[in-house]
């Protein structure tokens, strides 16, 4: 059972922690969703699908913002808690750091959990969606709009011009149509009304026309052949779409889920190379540590949330999320150096994991067990000394440029 300082704890961290989140995946999302509403309309796809593939970005995003969400809900209620001098109470009555971390760590599991989940399924389905349905922008395969007063290829072969619109693109009003086959016959229609309607064959549709006139010609012929209609169904030829590959065809191992990229990588299942199987190894290590590295953070967090006495100092958020972001980068380049066979897979994907563990395992052991030890206060030290060299240094410089100008 959850004491009451437990549901309060809880209540601290899921404000921050899912605040995080959501404005997190909110920005990255209004950042693409500029780019995917350019790119489709420049394919002359609907703009609905807009929404289709942000929806697909979201398992990527909250791959991104689930550590960070974690860490920042973390240490701003610990952080919190040391500001208000609730944390001191705490530990007068008993409550050591140790049992502090049983609400920290039920999130993480829980973030864990779901960490395995996106990253290991949802986010290669995710990807794979994302990636047919912007092949099926590219390919013509959701249909085109009609830009009205703008000459557009409908089919091969085949232009049309629209005037007016109505009715979301149901009514056409002022139509030019101009087609030309491969024997060299040329058929030019105006109308003044028409619409689309589908056929039983799918690789047809029907263009209704109403009240025009069609122009035929020919190699044949001595003069063009004229013919005024009231009602005229032209048949246009759609183009053949190209099926959109397999998932994890091209090599493309982040579409593969765990269990695939396991049986790929170490069964030899599939017609991968070699240096493809050192990339999905790669690939494979890279989303277990994103797993595992969940299980750290409150360590860290709970470490760089406690500000020495008297100081109100915020440096712990800046130096968490530096450790976080500089480990992340170092994970990376771990997976790039493996999946290029320059390093072990293993060794340096699980050892920079290990570097990284034992550095806020022991950021925690100096909070909670060396008496006065504050590892911010540390921090502040490092970053102190480090400063002073800096500006010696700058000063040594200008000292040394300035005696060469005068000399």
């Amino acid at each position: 059972m959850l004491a009451r300082f437990d549901r309060y704890m809880a209540r601290l961290i899921a404000v921050p922690l899912f605040a995080t989140l959501m404005i997190a995946a909110m920005l990255l999302l209004l950042e693409k969703m500029l780019k995917l509403f350019d790119f489709v309309v420049n394919e002359g796809g609907p703009a609905s699908v807009v929404w289709r593939m942000l929806g697909n970005l979201i398992p990527q995003y909250l791959g991104l913002g689930i550590p960070v969400g974690l860490l920042l809900g973390i240490l701003l209620a610990f952080r919190n808690l040391a500001l208000s001098s609730e944390l001191d109470a705490l530990r007068a009555v008993g409550i050591s750091y140790m049992r502090m971390l049983r609400v920290p760590y039920m999130y993480a599991l829980l973030l864990g959990l779901l960490t395995l989940l996106i990253v290991g399924f949802i986010q290669p389905i995710s990807r794979y969606a994302y990636e047919g349905l912007e092949f099926e922008l590219r390919s013509g395969a959701l249909g085109a709009t009609i830009d009205v007063g703008e000459f557009v290829q409908v089919a091969r072969n085949t232009t049309l011009r629209v005037e007016e619109s109505r009715n979301h693109g149901r009514d056409l009003r002022g139509i030019f149509v101009s087609g030309q086959s491969a024997d060299g016959k040329t058929v030019s229609v105006t109308a003044a009304r028409g619409t689309f309607l589908a056929t039983d064959d799918p690789d047809v549709i029907l263009l209704r026309l109403t009240d025009g006139t069609l122009v035929h010609d020919a190699p044949g012929y001595k003069q063009p052949r004229v013919l005024t209609f009231r009602m005229h169904d032209l048949p246009i030829d759609l183009p053949q779409i190209e099926l959109f590959r397999i998932r994890g065809a091209e090599a493309d191992d982040n579409e593969l889920t765990l269990p695939e990229l396991y049986r790929v990588g170490y069964l030899g299942q599939g017609t991968t190379t070699e240096e493809n199987r050192h990339a999905v190894r790669a690939n494979l290590h890279r989303r277990l540590v994103q797993v595992f590295a969940v299980m750290v953070i409150p360590l860290l967090a709970v470490a760089l949330a406690v500000p020495p006495k008297r100081s109100t100092s915020a440096v712990g958020v800046f130096a968490a999320l530096t450790i976080l972001i500089v480990y992340n980068e170092i994970s990376e380049a771990a997976e790039r150096s493996g999946a290029a066979g320059k390093a072990d897979i293993v060794l340096s994907q699980w050892g920079s994991f290990i570097a990284f563990s034992l550095l806020c395992a022991w950021f925690f052991h100096v909070l909670a067990n060396v008496p006065g030890g504050q590892p911010i206060a540390m921090i502040e030290r490092g970053a102190g000394i480090v400063t002073k060299w800096i500006v010696s240094l700058w000063r040594l410089i200008r000292r040394r440029f300035g005696k060469a100008q005068t000399a």
